[in-house]
């Protein structure tokens, strides 16, 4: 778990609620449903309305990442690819067979089952970094549905201040009515800033980061079962890996 993704939504969160107390101000002043509607549905509208089906819904599968990102475990993969080297030495590329078919990690599996069959250092390096580079584009598209939702939500939270101010115009002879326009008018300018500033362009440089991470984990695989398939030695191989850790 990202416990500092969960600290910077209380640390955000807090300084503006904090602040707009030490100001004078009720925090119930800020809850405006009405102001929330128009933002937040505009925003998730017109970013629906710029992005491929896949890719959006490919958006909500990744968002957990902010604060459940992939568990991707770096030293343990290179203490598997020099055991993997290590069998292949001593009982050839087919000695890693029964191997293929317990591997967890789909990724490794498919590179393991090309190197059984016996496929050339290149074709093998080319089919996994095809798999790798659709794989990264496909998830940093999605990151990029809540850098739209961030461009847009600023947008839409003024065209909600502009509606709130027709409101109160319309309605000059009811002084009754006014404070709920004007409230709903500069309302949705703080929503649509605050959500663009605080969730949405954060969470997708947050997403991006972990799609970093995952791609240059991948690039150690795939280096690390060319190496085997080229017959390079174990220790040698575990030194260059070692240049992908952190």
């Amino acid at each position: 778990m990202d416990i500092l993704t969960l600290l910077g939504i209380v640390v955000a969160i807090g300084a503006i609620i904090g602040g707009n107390i030490l100001e004078g101000g009720h925090t119930e002043s800020l809850m405006q449903l009405t102001a929330f509607i128009i933002v937040f549905g505009g925003t998730v509208g017109a970013v629906m309305i710029q992005t491929q089906a896949s890719i959006f819904f490919r958006s909500l599968k990744v968002v957990v990442w902010i604060v459940l990102p992939p568990k991707l475990a770096p030293n343990e993969a290179i203490e598997k690819i020099v055991s993997w080297s290590n069998i292949a030495r001593k009982e050839g590329l087919l000695g890693l067979e029964s191997i293929t078919e317990t591997e967890q990690d789909p990724f490794a599996r498919k590179g393991l089952q090309l190197l059984v069959d016996g496929s050339e250092p290149e074709t093998i390096r080319g089919i996994l970094e095809v798999e790798l580079s659709t794989k990264e584009h496909s998830d940093t598209q999605a990151a990029k549905v809540y850098e739209g939702m961030g461009g847009y939500s600023p947008t839409i939270g003024i065209l909600g201040a502009v509606m709130g101010l027709i409101h109160v115009m319309n309605n000059l002879a009811d002084p009754s009515k006014l404070g709920a326009g004007i409230a709903v008018a500069f309302v949705a300018t703080i929503y649509g800033v605050g959500l663009a500033n605080l969730f949405f362009l954060p969470m997708a440089n947050k997403i991006k980061a972990v799609v970093h991470d995952q791609t240059q984990f991948r690039e150690m695989v795939i280096e690390g079962i060319i190496s085997i398939a080229e017959g390079e030695n174990p220790r040698n191989i575990e030194t260059k890996l070692q240049g992908y850790l952190k």
